[in-house]
């Protein structure tokens, strides 16, 4: 079969799972072949050599097994990011997460030093290092599988000279004294919520925050401000800016703002606490 007959005898087996199915299919032919868009296109009546092989990837995307995991890679703020089963998938509306980090950090004349809380595959710290010259970041996880992920990720952006990874709940093995921010994308999602089908696949202590589900933001809310660190950034439940609004109230807070995500929810927050 050529390259143009596979993708139309495989893509009616996707249409449930995804609205882009036809583009699914060429996206794990292209994993498979290890080419390029415009190659494939340019060669859609030759043929192709790996049905087995794809067959079997398609098979698994029914089940609803996210498209990442079957690729190993995933696209954030236009860079190409490693990724595999047992850490979160980088979501696009974190981009708005290092959008916002980013226009406080450059307005600052000298070096700046930033943690991450719950770094995942890795995709803030690098990006935050690709987009700041002058930086230097501790990026902390609880899961090994995490850190070894995001240092990989770190190595193929060229930046593991900016960032320090470590195993840490939280500020647990974080000392030092002179952070100028606090950013996190952490677990927010209440413990009873029922889960889509496709996240299921997800680690579940990367998505669950607590039986209300803002336990965990408020732990380093509180901890932040211990540390006397001056800004914290963190993504949140679309539910939880009034209840997080109202627990701002117990510190001594410079300003804050809170921000949407694509979808018009409320995403994340920025909080500036007086030093």
């Amino acid at each position: 079969m050529t390259i143009k007959e596979t993708i139309r005898k495989y893509t009616p087996r996707l249409k449930f799972v995804t609205h882009i199915p036809a583009k699914e299919v060429e996206i794990m032919m292209l994993h498979l072949l290890d080419k390029n868009t415009i190659w494939l296109h340019l060669n859609y009546n030759g043929p192709f050599e790996k049905e087995k092989e794809l067959e079997k990837l398609v098979k698994k995307r029914e089940t609803n097994y996210p498209l990442e995991y079957l690729i190993n890679k995933a696209t954030f703020y236009g860079e190409t990011f490693n990724v595999k089963e047992g850490v979160l998938i980088p979501r696009p509306e974190t981009e708005l997460l290092v959008e916002n980090a980013v226009e406080i950090l450059k307005e600052k004349s000298t070096p700046v030093k930033v943690l991450e809380i719950g770094t995942g595959s890795g995709i803030i710290s690098v990006m935050l290092a690709l987009l700041i010259k002058d930086i230097k970041i501790i990026a902390v996880d609880i899961n090994e599988k995490a850190i070894e992920l995001a240092n990989s990720n770190a190595i193929k952006h060229n930046v593991e000279d900016k960032i320090e990874f470590r195993l840490s709940n939280l500020y647990e093995n974080v000392k030092e004294e002179d952070i100028d921010m606090t950013i996190s994308n952490p677990p927010y999602i209440a413990d009873d919520y029922k889960l889509p089908d496709n996240v299921k696949f997800e680690p579940s202590n990367a998505l669950f925050g607590g039986k209300i589900g803002d336990e965990l933001l408020k732990d380093i809310i509180d901890q932040t401000n211990e540390k006397n660190i001056e800004y914290l950034l963190c993504e949140m439940g679309y539910d939880q800016k009034k209840p997080l609004e109202e627990y701002f109230k117990n510190f001594n807070v410079e300003k804050y703002s809170f921000y949407k995500d694509y979808e018009k929810f409320d995403r994340g927050f920025t909080l500036q606490i007086k030093k």
